[in-house]
């Protein structure tokens, strides 16, 4: 992967370029942790038709989508150096592992409405395929930075636990 590099936006003036490791990894979190609160929220306002999930699904698409464009833009605006022609494009382009994030719930709760597997009590499963999304990218970057393999899964736990609190958290705050 790319490490973190300085870009010219200008003659001789900086501007930040984000090291790819720290946006797949940040855009993973962020894309678990709002695929899980949006499936916190259809436990308890979902329907449990299989169009219903069908709707859930596009619905989760395009929050992931406005949610990559406002971070995108967010990072545009922030920066505040000269910036280029196209660099608003490349900010909010930089945002794809959000989306891509959130795809294996939008297929779990695409499959339910498509009739793949029974569409009530599918949040649970999309629930769970979040958390382990979480563990898994707790544990890849415990080991990314050298860390043994116990060390590792107690990190990826730790991560995948505080995604449930932040979860739980804001289930309960709405």
């Amino acid at each position: 992967m790319a490490d973190s590099t300085v870009a010219t936006a200008g003659p001789g003036e900086p501007c930040r370029s984000h090291d790819t490791r720290e946006a797949v990894l940040f855009g993973g979190v962020y894309g678990a942790v709002l695929a899980s609160s949006m499936v916190a929220a259809l436990t308890q306002y979902g329907r449990t038709t299989a169009a219903g999930r069908r709707y859930d699904a596009v619905w989760l698409l395009v929050t992931a989508c406005a949610s990559a464009l406002a971070h995108g833009y967010a990072h545009y605006i922030a920066e505040r150096a000269p910036h280029r022609r196209w660099d608003v494009l490349r900010a909010l382009r930089d945002e794809w592992t959000l989306v891509a994030a959130v795809l294996p719930t939008v297929f779990v709760l695409a499959g339910a409405g498509w009739g793949w597997w029974p569409p009530n009590g599918v949040e649970y499963w999309a629930f769970g395929l979040n958390i382990v999304i979480l563990f898994a990218l707790g544990l890849v970057t415990a080991r990314w930075s050298s860390r043994n393999w116990p060390v590792a899964v107690l990190m990826g736990l730790g991560d995948a636990l505080l995604g449930v609190i932040v979860v739980v958290a804001n289930a309960l705050i709405k």
